[in-house]
């Protein structure tokens, strides 16, 4: 008896639901700005990421293509977002990361002397700030803000857990705008060759901006000297063209070290 009794209410219950349903109405946002709070970032994060065009958009991406303009010649960068296989291009050389290892191809007179481990995503994580900074495994916090030209400009410390990358010890410091959310300064620590905590700083100006496909990309970098957090003169600037965006994922063939060569 106890059971009819409670499938009857479980059936009054339903009918009411479905009396009481609306039509769905179906909105067309494509004109409106939708301001996008992501849960999982703290708020001042998130403000950053949509003032750049928002995680979410980002994420729809699977391929960067930018050209870095050097006094050597022009470096093309192609990369995959999504697991960060890249291919490095010059007159001089070529890197490569196939998602297991880096290779290294001398081709003229300006060979590569360095470390492609060590290069080969080095100028895309500057470039694809702050869109990096939202990965997995980071810990943010808030810092003093930087003081430089009569202006502060708010800190969040990042940092990453163990196993986190090739230099988990690394640590950047975004400093943005606060009027307008968006980065204005990079400070960032190298460890990859020491595998050890460094106090030693350096800072990057994201001094202009350039937007492809709805996204808020560097047009310059500006590199200065400085001496712990006193920002000096500047040391050298790049500058960033032929910016692609693509949906589109590459094939493994584009990443791979070539026999040929």
């Amino acid at each position: 008896m106890k059971n009819q009794i409670l499938l009857m209410a479980v059936l009054f219950i339903v009918s009411a639901c479905k009396q009481e349903t609306k039509p769905v109405v179906n909105a067309d946002y494509s004109k409106e700005k939708m301001e996008v709070t992501t849960s999982i970032y703290p708020e001042n994060v998130t403000k950053i990421l949509n003032a750049h065009g928002q995680i979410e958009q980002w994420n729809a991406f699977n391929t960067l293509v930018f050209t870095m303009k050097k006094p050597t010649g022009d470096e093309i960068t192609i990369t995959d977002l999504k697991d960060r296989r890249s291919l490095i291009e010059t007159d001089a050389f070529k890197i490569g990361y196939t998602g297991k290892e880096a290779w290294l191809i001398n081709k003229g007179e300006h060979k590569y002397e360095g470390n492609p481990q060590f290069y080969y995503n080095l100028m895309f994580y500057f470039y694809a700030m702050p869109y990096v900074l939202a990965d997995d495994g980071i810990t943010y916090a808030n810092v003093e803000p930087l003081k430089i030209d009569g202006n502060e400009y708010p800190g969040i410390k990042i940092s990453y857990g163990a196993a986190i990358g090739e230099s988990p010890e690394d640590e950047y410091i975004m400093y943005y705008d606060a009027q307008t959310n968006k980065m204005a300064w990079l400070g960032y620590t190298v460890t990859y060759f020491t595998k050890e905590k460094s106090k030693d700083w350096h800072f990057i100006k994201y001094a202009d901006w350039q937007t492809v496909n709805g996204m808020v990309l560097p047009k310059t970098l500006e590199w200065y000297k400085s001496d712990g957090f006193t920002i000096g003169e500047k040391r050298n600037d790049l500058l960033f063209t032929d910016i692609s965006l693509s949906k589109e994922r590459l094939e493994d063939t584009v990443f791979a070290k070539s026999k040929d060569e």
